[in-house]
């Protein structure tokens, strides 16, 4: 069913670019970049306040999100992706957030979740078999690795498979995966009878694999999240993935995921600052403008600034992932500060637009609830505070 929305404003956003940083993008970053907005305006701004109202995903945008490189944007031609660098990965995972976490959710986990994996650990007949039509939005995945009892200890889980000579036997349960619900295969992480962690590929279909839906969120209503349950699924010796095993597999994954979210949270943020600028221009009280008033000035002064220190933070680590440099820590830090800052400019945001902040007639309140969970998912906002403290110091306070 499609809603159209009565209470959205038209989109009327405006980039915040203080310190002229489109001078350091190429003539491409920004033709990828702009496409990727004017999609999000034409297509998710207009419907997404309705289907977060009714926790429902749009599954009409996944061709469009196939269309404007939101799926493996920087996966080779040849597996169809875009062969995009990863400054254009990012300012699309920018774009799509601007629009909803939620569904920045659904191209990140297929991007860097489950494309990635596939072409960095698999063999080249995965490759040819999933990539293109994931590129695509044909198929869709999700990414199996959170149990119910190891969320930040990934290393603890319980879900294993057996060799049974011609077929492998997976056991398990996974919970709090974006995508599950309609995905058409997952990468799940399990521990082989050794106890080492490999990636296999689980498909619709399977007898024994299910995907329970998870209801009454407050949080991502506009993306589906759900388990993926294994009773004794059976699957082929040739969907493991080859290339890579140990916890560090999934782990460079979530490198990838958190990359992109850094860039993504940004884009919620510049959503919040824009709508709050705006309304301070238009809402009189004491016979003046909002935005006239000392105190309002200082919300947003320092939304701009941190803003401003969140996009140079990103285009650099996008300048070291291209070089290849970027170091885990690093993305780590800039996941952790880029989300607590959008957190903080959604709630001065929503201040700002008093009760009207809480309406879906604006998106702030909505930005604000998905970013909680932004804060929480691909590692938590203290574990990364813990991945610095151990950069920096070389002991590992979370063992």
């Amino acid at each position: 069913m499609t809603f159209k929305s009565k209470t959205m404003r038209p989109d009327l956003f405006q980039s915040p670019d203080y310190y002229l940083l489109d001078e350091l993008l190429s003539d491409e970053h920004k033709m990828v970049r702009d496409a990727a907005r004017a999609w999000v305006k034409k297509e998710v701004s207009p419907i997404i306040e309705e289907y977060a109202q009714r926790a429902e995903f749009p599954h009409q945008i996944v061709k469009g999100l196939g269309e404007i490189g939101g799926f493996g944007p920087y996966i080779p031609v040849e597996y169809g992706g875009a062969g995009l660098d990863q400054i254009s990965y990012g300012l699309i995972m920018q774009e799509i957030e601007r629009g909803d976490s939620g569904v920045r959710s659904t191209s990140s986990v297929q991007s860097s979740l489950v494309m990635y994996p596939i072409w960095k650990y698999g063999n080249e007949e995965q490759r040819m078999k999933y990539l293109p039509k994931l590129a695509t939005g044909e198929f869709i995945g999700c990414f199996g690795l959170t149990e119910p009892d190891f969320g930040s200890n990934p290393g603890g889980m319980v879900t294993n498979f057996k060799d049974m000579g011609d077929h492998y036997l997976l056991n398990g349960a996974k919970m709090w995966i974006s995508n599950a619900p309609f995905a058409d295969i997952a990468v799940v992480w399990a521990k082989n009878e050794e106890g080492r962690i490999h990636g296999l590929i689980v498909e619709r279909g399977m007898e024994g694999f299910s995907t329970p839906e998870t209801h009454n969120k407050w949080s991502l209503r506009a993306s589906a999240t759900g388990e993926l349950i294994f009773d004794n699924v059976k699957v082929p010796k040739e969907n493991l993935l080859p290339n890579k095993s140990g916890l560090g597999a999934p782990l460079g994954c979530l490198d990838s995921a958190r990359y992109g979210i850094a860039w993504g949270a940004i884009g919620a943020a510049m959503d919040c600052y824009d709508t709050a600028l705006r309304y301070s221009k238009e809402r009189i009280q004491f016979d003046k403008p909002i935005g006239a008033t000392q105190l309002q000035q200082k919300k947003l002064a320092e939304m701009i600034t941190e803003i401003t220190k969140a996009q140079l933070l990103t285009w650099r680590l996008g300048v070291l992932r291209n070089e290849g440099k970027a170091t885990t820590a690093q993305i780590s830090m800039a996941k952790r500060n880029n989300v607590d800052m959008a957190l903080t400019i959604a709630r001065d945001a929503r201040q700002m637009l008093g009760g009207m902040g809480i309406t879906g007639e604006y998106s702030i309140m909505r930005h604000m609830m998905n970013l909680e969970s932004v804060v929480t998912y691909e590692g938590t906002h203290d574990i990364h505070l813990l991945i610095t403290g151990m950069d920096v110091t070389g002991f590992p306070a979370f063992k």
